[in-house]
């Protein structure tokens, strides 16, 4: 099957390739079928001229005229408006209407504006005077020359707006495939800062405390058998779990639809807030906490609440892993949430893992898309503070 259409293959090429070259170049093909009926119509009329007697000295006169009329209609496109005054002036001192009437066709085509009224009222005059004269009634003329010079530039109006409707579409066409592009770049990017994020938050939690855990069995080797197997028991826990939300992320971001991304984690509650300060307490911090949060926080507030906690003991995992940490929650229906985790001044010097600062312009865009606020900073006695406030409405605004 495939090879009995092989020979049609060749031909169909070559028929493209001389319709593509005959496309290129269909301006010029009908520049010459224009200026060949221009022809047709001036040696009719210059035969015509002389009648019984053949040619005459008329003849001759309407010949010459009429073909330097024809030969212009070449740059019609060019110079639209002197070539429709050449057409004119023929028909003015040799009565040749056809090589006017198709540069007031191009005209048209080409600017629908002053200079075409103008060059109309123009020809329709030489068409009255010139042919005031002959056998035919003035008052014929007076009312067909409008109908005679009217068709001609009408035509070419309307050629000219459809190919101007065909170019504003394109234009348009082109425009709204341009935006659908940025569109969909912008949710590109907009997609790669949003699993950028919530990578962040999912992993950077665990890998500071493997860190922590790593860190306090390098700068204690002669800990006892014990503590090791127990530390190294942590890391794995921890190494496991954090593979384990890393899968859940990635899964859930394949499938995720939503156009916030509501649906990448679970809503937390106040027992996962506790164990993500026993997580901590574990990897050696001393965190004091403090947490009243209902289990019927809204979703997104949970989400956020959950978040701040959990980027502040990253932050506070490293770069003050040995400074007393204080975690506040509290929160009921209608007064919102209140999140706060302050630590000391930290004693050891440098950190156990590099920052970039994107989780706290991650926490910002959080809490205000939710409607709260954030600060952070340093506290009087040289710590650091993270204090969040998040709306929790008690469903009665609505009431009058």
């Amino acid at each position: 099957m495939h090879w009995s259409y092989a020979w049609l293959r060749r031909p169909y090429r070559r028929v493209r390739r001389w319709y593509a070259w005959f496309v290129k170049h269909a301006p010029r093909f009908r520049d010459l079928m224009y200026i060949g009926f221009s022809l047709l119509t001036i040696l009719a009329q210059a035969t015509s001229t002389g009648g019984r007697e053949g040619w005459v000295t008329k003849s001759w006169f309407v010949l010459g005229v009429g073909i330097f009329a024809s030969l212009v209609l070449w740059w019609r496109r060019r110079y639209p408006i002197a070539v429709t005054v050449i057409g004119i002036l023929a028909m003015a001192v040799a009565q040749i209407f056809v090589p006017m009437g198709l540069a007031l066709l191009t005209l048209a085509i080409r600017r629908r504006d002053v200079w075409l009224a103008v060059l109309s009222v123009a020809g329709y005059a030489a068409y009255v005077g010139t042919s005031w004269g002959d056998n035919t009634e003035p008052y014929v003329l007076l009312f067909t020359g409008p109908f005679l010079i009217g068709s001609w530039v009408a035509v070419g109006a309307y050629i000219g707006a459809r190919r101007d409707l065909m170019v504003s579409l394109r234009d348009r066409a082109e425009r709204a495939e341009a935006e659908r592009e940025l569109r969909a770049e912008q949710a590109k990017l907009g997609e790669r800062a949003r699993i950028a994020q919530e990578m962040h938050d999912v992993l950077a939690h665990k890998v500071s405390l493997i860190a922590l855990h790593a860190g306090g069995l390098e700068v204690n080797p002669a800990v006892g058998p014990e503590k090791v197997e127990s530390s190294a028991g942590l890391i794995r826990q921890t190494a496991r779990q954090a593979m384990e939300d890393l899968r859940e992320v990635l899964g859930v971001l394949k499938a995720d639809v939503s156009e916030d991304g509501a649906d990448l984690a679970p809503v937390p509650k106040a027992s996962d807030l506790a164990k993500l300060v026993d997580d901590s307490r574990a990897a050696g911090v001393d965190v004091r906490s403090s947490i009243d949060l209902p289990d019927d926080v809204p979703p997104l507030v949970g989400r956020t609440v959950y978040r701040v906690v959990q980027e502040s003991l990253t932050n506070v995992h490293k770069h003050a892993r040995g400074a007393t940490t204080e975690v506040l929650v509290r929160g009921q229906e209608g007064d919102g949430v209140t999140v706060r985790v302050r630590n000391v001044r930290p004693v050891a010097a440098g950190s156990l893992l590099p920052g970039s600062g994107a989780g706290l312009v991650g926490l910002s865009e959080r809490v205000t898309l939710s409607g709260g606020q954030l600060t952070t900073g340093p506290t009087q006695d040289g710590g650091w503070q993270v204090e969040a406030w998040l709306p929790w409405s008690d469903g009665r605004e609505g009431e009058a």
